[in-house]
């Protein structure tokens, strides 16, 4: 691991990364289902809803929301989906590529009636891919398309943040006055270069006034509670040490010491470890910010937080009690946030968020 890029054990296939890899633990479905709720209410009486996804686990999240969205009284709505083809070089990593995940998605949408669009930003060109009645996949790769494993995303320890900011822009995106956008943040964040000077705004600050800039109807972000970005090297193996005991533990608890699936998963938390203590600069791609921090970052963005209501608490307790006895949730009031624990320590963190519109921004809109 000489340039400081996280090597994962292998790619994963669709059926791993779900079953060995997601569900192990609700380490990432507590977030898809704190923050899918909240989408969910966002969007209601919209007929055509946008959702702008960053994540590392390949639109994992989507499937619950579509299937909720064909049980709509009033129908589903059309629904969009752009992801970028590049993302941090992180595990899981996956063997197909960002067009092959669309493809599953709109088959699934398909399957559920739901008309459905799959966009990928790909370098200089957004590919899209459709599904709408009669035709649901109606789309073909071309020359340009990625086509093959997307290996080539993971060759670079800098990730392409500022030209995927050059396409954050509502033509780019093709965003429409009737649509509900969603902006959805899921462990992603904190692989955006922050410089940690208060003089001058970071990449992750730009990154966050160009989404508000797109007037998203919610932005929900979910990630992992403790910070990780601190400047000190003693700070961070301390943060380390205090903190990512914490899915060790839970795997002790269901998995025997030589589990396949546990060394696995344990190996990827071990190259996290050393990239964050290991390297410095731009080879020090693990940046993570707990979700006070966070919070505080998106405030100053100009957005305001959205509390969550007590149907969205029952739904990630009914998932919970799926999991062992000693994963929980706590309520941040503060913050709004909602906050995964194991054994009371706080592992993940969900908050949700609207931009705050003022007479500047309205007249703008105006122009």
């Amino acid at each position: 691991m000489s340039n400081g890029v996280v090597q994962s054990t292998r790619l994963m296939s669709v059926t791993e990364l779900a079953g060995r890899y997601v569900d192990l633990i609700p380490w990432h479905r507590f977030g898809y289902c704190a923050s899918n709720s909240l989408i969910f209410k966002a969007i209601q009486g919209y007929n055509k809803v946008h959702i702008l996804d960053f994540s590392i686990t390949y639109c994992m999240q989507w499937p619950t929301l579509i299937d909720a969205l064909a049980k709509r009284p009033e129908g589903p709505p059309s629904l969009k989906i752009t992801v970028p083809s590049f993302r941090p070089p992180v595990p899981p990593l996956l063997n197909i590529s960002s067009h092959e995940v669309g493809l599953r998605l709109a088959n699934f949408s398909k399957f559920r009636e739901v008309p459905f669009e799959f966009n990928v930003i790909n370098g200089n060109v957004i590919h899209s891919s459709s599904s709408s009645p009669p035709n649901y996949y109606n789309s073909s790769p071309d020359e340009n398309t990625t086509s093959h494993h997307d290996n080539e995303e993971y060759n670079s320890s800098t990730f392409q943040f500022e030209l995927l900011l050059t396409h954050l822009n509502a033509s780019s995106l093709n965003l429409q006055d009737d649509e509900a956008l969603v902006v959805n943040f899921q462990n992603w964040l904190r692989y955006l270069p922050d410089n940690n000077d208060n003089n001058s705004n970071s990449l992750r600050d730009s990154f966050l006034n160009t989404i508000k800039g797109l007037n998203p109807r919610i932005v929900v972000v979910v990630d992992e509670d403790s910070d990780l970005n601190a400047s000190s090297l003693s700070s961070r193996i301390t943060t380390c040490f205090n903190y990512l005991w914490i899915p060790f533990d839970a795997l002790e608890t269901f998995l025997p010491k030589d589990s396949c699936q546990r060394m696995e998963y344990e190996s990827d938390i071990g190259h996290k470890i050393q990239n964050i203590i290991g390297f410095e600069g731009f080879q020090r791609i693990e940046r993570l910010e707990s979700g006070a921090t966070l919070s505080q970052r998106m405030r100053n963005a100009g957005f305001l937080s959205i509390p969550f209501g007590e149907d969205t608490i029952k739904e990630v307790k009914a998932l919970l009690d799926e999991h062992a006895s000693g994963w929980g949730m706590k309520k941040e009031e503060e913050d709004h946030m909602l906050v995964l624990t194991w054994k009371g320590h706080s592992s993940v963190f969900s908050t949700a968020w609207v931009p705050i519109i003022t007479n500047l921004d309205a007249d703008d809109e105006d122009d």
